[in-house]
C-alpha cells in the first residue's frame, strides 16, 4: 500500500448472523489496530473462497436508517442483506465502514433528507448544506484488506469510485460485480441521482421511468 502504515487484526470473534427474512450465516468479525482514520470499522469474514479463486468483497458504508430501521429511502439495507448471502456463498469479506451518510454523519444526513423533501436530490442537498457530495475515503478499507492478507479481489459494488480508490491504494480489483437493483417509490430518485452524478452502474432508463411514475402518482 503506497506510503500507508500497516494495520493489524485486534480481535476475531465468531458470530452467527440472523436476518429478518430468516436467512442465516456464520461469520467471523474482525477488529483492527492502526487504522488511520481512528474509526471502529469492522470486517465480516464469510465462507471460504475455492482454491485458486479471489475473494468477493463489499465495502459497505454504515447506514443506521437503512441497515437497522429498514428505511425505504435508500437501498442500503437490501444491499447489505444481499451482500452477506452472496459473499457467504463464494467466500470473502464484507467491510462494514463507519461512514454514515457518505461520510457526513447521521445528523447531517437527516438534514439532507429534509432538503430532499423540498425537491433537491441527494447530492444537491449535501451541497446546500456546505458538505461534499461524497466524503468517503477508503484508505482504512485498504489497510483492513491487507491486514487480512487480501491483495486481489472482486468488488461487489455499483460504484466505480470504490474500485478506483482501492486501485490507487495498491489493491488489485480484478472485477467489479454489480449488486441487485432495489427500488421503492421512496428511493427511485435517489438511485437515479447516483447514476447521473457519480456514474453508478444501475439501469438509468428503468429508474427514469419509475421516477416519472412516482411523480405522476405523488408517491
Amino acid at each position: 500500500m503506497p506510503d500507508t502504515p500497516a494495520a493489524t487484526p485486534r480481535a476475531r470473534v465468531r458470530v452467527p448472523l440472523r436476518f429478518q427474512d430468516g436467512y442465516r450465516a456464520d461469520a467471523e468479525l474482525v477488529t483492527f489496530h492502526g487504522l488511520l482514520d481512528g474509526a471502529e470499522h469492522l470486517a465480516v469474514v464469510l465462507g471460504d473462497p475455492a482454491p485458486g479463486t479471489v475473494p468477493l468483497v463489499r465495502l459497505h458504508s454504515e447506514c443506521l436508517t437503512g441497515d437497522v430501521f429498514g428505511s425505504a429511502r435508500c437501498d442500503c439495507g437490501p444491499q447489505l442483506r444481499e451482500a452477506v448471502e452472496r459473499i457467504a456463498g463464494r467466500g470473502g469479506v464484507l467491510l462494514y465502514l463507519r461512514q454514515e451518510g457518505r461520510g457526513i454523519g447521521l445528523y447531517n444526513k437527516l438534514d439532507a433528507y429534509a432538503l430532499q423533501d423540498r425537491g433537491l436530490d441527494t447530492y444537491e442537498a449535501n451541497a446546500a448544506l456546505g458538505l461534499p457530495e461524497d466524503d468517503r475515503d477508503y484508505t482504512a478499507a485498504a489497510q483492513m484488506l491487507r491486514a487480512l492478507g487480501i491483495t486481489e479481489l472482486d468488488l461487489l459494488s455499483n460504484n466505480p469510485d470504490k474500485a478506483g480508490q482501492l486501485r490507487d491504494l495498491g489493491v488489485s480489483v480484478r472485477d467489479r460485480v454489480p449488486t441487485g437493483v432495489f427500488t421503492t417509490t421512496h428511493n427511485v430518485r435517489y438511485l437515479r441521482a447516483k447514476v447521473l452524478q457519480t456514474q453508478h452502474t444501475l439501469p438509468l432508463a428503468q429508474l427514469t421511468d419509475r421516477a416519472e411514475h412516482a411523480d405522476l402518482t405523488g408517491s
